[in-house]
């Protein structure tokens, strides 16, 4: 008897301490959970309007240049100081300053920008190795044996950056893309898009680029295009200003050096260097023409 006693006493304060342990971890946990929900509630106010402060000032265009889905994804990523702002080509110096002034960073100096295609190997200069019948976007060729191109540098010209572009600053000429330095805005989504990646960024003033991505030497290059590099070093040797390097059998130029003497562009044995300001002459005629299939574009 005295021993079911003794038992029920043990079992009694045993259940107490249980039920007072218990009670201490679930008033933590509450209050834990409650902690939580607080700073949480308030950090997302604050992440959400300085978002909402970012996203006024960029300039809207969402061509995911920037690697992100659209400028809403951007402005979060500057939000959490994890973006780079030079990672958007569209927005303003004035509004870009704006932001860095927002976000307490330092604003780099950039100069405008715009693509190029580096390839000048369409249909009349480099021949297809194959017929292709599949999906006719550059991304479904580029996955057959990198291409049907024989050179496997070279535009397919499909046309999936003029797709992508937001600002139909893409034209595809005989199976070649061309950008028109007057409509291209810098955002980049042609660069991403390009399976060959041969679509890069120059400086708006530059006064010439190379129109080949081919890093292969000189008697594969002529097998494959008429026009591609061959790298002769011609170009690099010839610069008096020493503004071109070779790399990867590429001339490869030094814009802050440049003058725009374009003695490159007449030593070129391949003409791959392109004279920008030629070039803008020779489509001036073509301009008005491309402004009426872009209006039919628009319209579809």
């Amino acid at each position: 008897m005295n021993l079911l006693v003794t038992l029920g006493k043990v079992d009694a304060s045993t259940w107490k301490t249980v039920g007072i342990v218990a009670g201490i971890l679930a008033a933590l946990a509450i209050l834990i959970v409650a902690l939580i929900l607080i700073v949480g509630k308030v950090f997302n106010v604050d992440m959400d309007e300085k978002v909402t402060k970012i996203m006024e000032n960029l300039a809207g265009a969402n061509c995911g240049g920037c690697g992100c889905s659209g400028c809403s994804g951007f402005a979060a990523k500057l939000a959490s100081g994890e973006g780079d702002l030079a990672d958007c080509h569209v927005t303003s110096p004035e509004k870009k300053a704006e932001i860095a002034a927002m976000l307490g960073i330092e604003l780099k100096d950039e100069e405008r920008t715009v693509a190029v295609v580096k390839c000048n190997g369409g249909l009349a200069n480099a021949p297809e190795a194959f017929d292709y019948k599949g999906n006719p976007t550059c991304a479904a060729c580029n996955t057959l044996l990198g291409g049907n191109k024989v050179c496997k540098f070279g535009c397919l010209g499909c046309g999936d950056c003029k797709v992508v572009c937001p600002e139909s600053a893409i034209k595809i000429s005989d199976k070649l893309s061309e950008v028109d330095p007057d409509r291209c805005i810098s955002c980049g989504a042609c660069i991403q898009e390009c399976p060959k990646h041969i679509i890069e960024r120059i400086p708006a003033s530059a006064p010439v680029y190379v129109a080949c991505s081919s890093t292969c030497k000189g008697k594969d290059v002529m097998n494959a295009c008429k026009v591609g590099c061959i790298g002769c070093t011609m170009c690099a040797k010839k610069c008096p200003h020493g503004a071109i390097t070779m790399q990867d059998n590429l001339p490869v130029f030094d814009y802050t050096k440049c003058t725009g003497c374009k003695t490159c562009v007449a030593v070129c044995p391949r003409h791959i260097i392109i004279d920008r300001e030629k070039k803008a002459e020779q489509t001036v005629e073509t301009k008005a023409e491309r402004k009426a299939e872009i209006k039919e574009e628009e319209k579809k």
